[in-house]
């Protein structure tokens, strides 16, 4: 398993900005995203689209490397059909899903070859723009991002995987799936780096992911605590 100083060290590597793509349907806010993102060193916005099927094109025809995606669009559409959409022809893309619901079931229910890449935001509670812009930069890595409000929500119940974790296994992973990375998880637990590197060691062989690449399965684990905290049978769709 690469080490976080090795993790680093390859995020370095690129030094291009990212393309991305903003489909929004309110204006005001939509030109609220663009002018915030254009500012930040890195970032590059290639296109704007208001409803689902012009994101798909705008996509198609700009290629970039995330794409801002609102839920709740005009015409048939709507964001998640389009973001599936945009994932099966282009897994690599990274989406960041802007939402007024705090339910990410749909997230659990995709196919692990189609859960990487993948951000959950509440609209409401996004206040810096560097949030979205971690948001970005992780789904264009491969990682799974949820809002910490969407995951303080989030109680295993009883039985599953993890509630068999102890308290602070499970604070490791419920920071983990927020999208922290080694050094600010251990920031925020008041804890050394290797002792979280040791808690997430033994989180994995818990929950029987290890053996597998770190990033899938920091995916895999942010999705198991997602899908510990539900009832059933986990929806593909948000209402």
């Amino acid at each position: 398993m690469p080490s976080q100083r090795q993790e680093v060290k390859t995020e370095r590597v690129r030094t291009e900005k990212l393309r991305v793509v903003i489909v929004e349907d309110e204006v005001l806010f939509r030109e609220m995203l663009v002018e915030a993102l254009s500012r930040r060193a890195g970032l590059e916005v290639v296109g704007t689209a208001d409803e689902g099927e012009k994101a798909l094109a705008v996509t198609w025809e700009t290629k970039p490397d995330a794409v801002l995606m609102d839920i709740e669009l005009v015409g048939e559409m709507d964001g998640i059909d389009a973001a599936l959409a945009i994932k099966r022809e282009r897994p690599e893309t990274g989406i960041v899903i802007l939402s007024a619901h705090d339910d990410p079931r749909y997230l659990t229910s995709l196919p692990l070859g189609q859960s990487r890449g993948w951000a959950y935001l509440l609209k409401q509670t996004v206040r810096d723009v560097s949030a979205v812009v971690q948001a970005i930069q992780g789904s264009v890595r491969g990682m799974v991002i949820v809002d910490p409000v969407v995951m303080a929500k989030v109680h295993p119940r009883k039985g599953s995987e993890v509630a068999g974790l102890t308290p602070r296994q499970q604070e490791v992973l419920r920071l983990l799936a927020e999208g922290l990375n080694n050094a600010a998880i251990a920031k925020q637990l008041v804890l050394e780096e290797r002792s979280v590197e040791s808690y997430i060691n033994v989180i994995y062989q818990r929950l029987g992911l290890s053996g597998e690449p770190e990033i899938n399965m920091r995916v895999r684990a942010a999705l198991t605590f997602l899908k510990s905290g539900q009832g059933g049978k986990p929806e593909a769709r948000i209402a």
